[in-house]
């Protein structure tokens, strides 16, 4: 081969190369445009959505978060406890939980105490919490890591009523010996205030649980069209959840409200378009919701847009026209709902709150 033929060969080499750089360097500059032209701009969802209800105890229970227990522990790299509302799980709280503190001479490590904990999560189970404390911050880490103390805690209080004294003797023993094998002293509550404590709120509690609902019904008996009723929830940043309804979130993941099928009968995607719903409900959770005259006047809001664009109407359990009287006096008793919660430092839909109402 010629030495032109070589040098024709290197210039041509060189020439794709450049070719090939300045095409990366658009397709980058194109990227960057797009991240910028589409970048996520959620409007307020208790703000922007378009548009004698009842208030009734909690009948049934909706699914809540799944209280994981957590071993938190000082490691190198240290993250703060996640907010309550992402992770209920790291956050104790001596009104709800009988915490049990251990501590030793040292830093304790936290994977000595796995092993024993495994059992005490399997007899009780998704209530009990195993923390860390690093100068007195409860911190997010490796289960390889060490802490100053560790936290027991068992969750005393919930929808499901107060702990029994014998559960709550049965935690405290086998949070001890768990301490006793790893020689590490426990400092407990006193077990009998903690349970009345619980009680009482427990009470208080139970006067706050409950739900606000309201109807859209066809008129004249007909029934709405699922694809229309799926479009209108999609429309305004509902999700069709696994438990066949159309739930709304605001963007830290707090559930606002539902849209569901009046008759019980779950929605699927597949089956929507078939859907031939003859009456929707919206309901509001009431403790578990944030800003609850703010959500309850979006929920409003949202029934008469839907109602409108369905051809439907509102309407309370009695089937009677939901007028803005009714409203009226539904927002003076969420008034004292959440005023009542408040007064115990119980703010609706708080990382508090979401555990309590579980």
């Amino acid at each position: 081969m010629s030495e032109l033929q070589i040098s024709l060969l290197a210039i041509g080499a060189v020439a794709v190369i450049a070719v090939f750089a300045f095409n990366k360097w658009q397709e980058y500059r194109a990227g960057r445009a797009a991240d910028e032209a589409f970048k996520s701009r959620h409007p307020d969802v208790l703000v922007d959505l378009p548009g004698t209800a009842d208030l009734v105890p909690k009948a049934s229970v909706l699914e809540a978060p799944r209280i994981e227990p957590v071993l938190s522990q000082k490691a190198e790299a240290l993250e703060p406890a996640a907010a309550p509302h992402e992770a209920v799980s790291s956050v104790l709280d001596a009104r709800i939980d009988y915490v049990i503190e251990l501590s030793g001479e040292g830093a304790v490590v936290a994977a000595s105490a796995s092993e024993g904990w495994a059992g005490i999560e399997h007899r009780f189970p998704r209530r009990v919490i195993l923390a860390g404390l690093i100068d007195g911050q409860r911190v997010s880490a490796g289960p390889g890591a060490t802490g100053d103390k560790l936290e027991a805690a068992l969750q005393m209080v919930s929808r499901s009523g107060v702990v029994s004294e014998s559960e709550l003797l049965e935690f405290r023993s086998s949070v001890e010996t768990l301490a006793s094998r790893l020689n590490l002293a426990a400092k407990a509550p006193e077990m009998r205030e903690a349970l009345d404590a619980a009680r009482s709120l427990d009470g208080i509690c139970a006067q706050a649980d409950i739900q606000v609902a309201f109807h859209v019904v066809a008129e004249s008996g007909g029934a709405f069209a699922g694809t229309k009723v799926r479009a209108a929830a999609e429309a305004a940043g509902f999700l069709l959840d696994a438990h066949g309804r159309f739930a709304l979130s605001d963007e830290e993941g707090r559930e606002l409200y539902e849209l569901a099928d009046r008759s019980g009968a779950k929605f699927t995607a597949a089956a929507m378009k078939d859907a031939t719903p003859q009456a929707l409900t919206l309901s509001m959770d009431v403790p578990r919701a944030p800003d609850t005259q703010r959500t309850f006047d979006a929920m409003v809001r949202f029934g008469k847009h839907l109602a409108q664009l369905l051809g439907g109407r509102l309407v309370d359990d009695n089937n009677h026209r939901l007028d803005e009287r009714a409203i009226a006096a539904i927002n003076a008793q969420l008034l004292v709902v959440r005023r009542n919660l408040e007064a115990q430092g119980i703010a609706p839909g708080s990382g508090l709150a979401l555990r309590l109402f579980s």
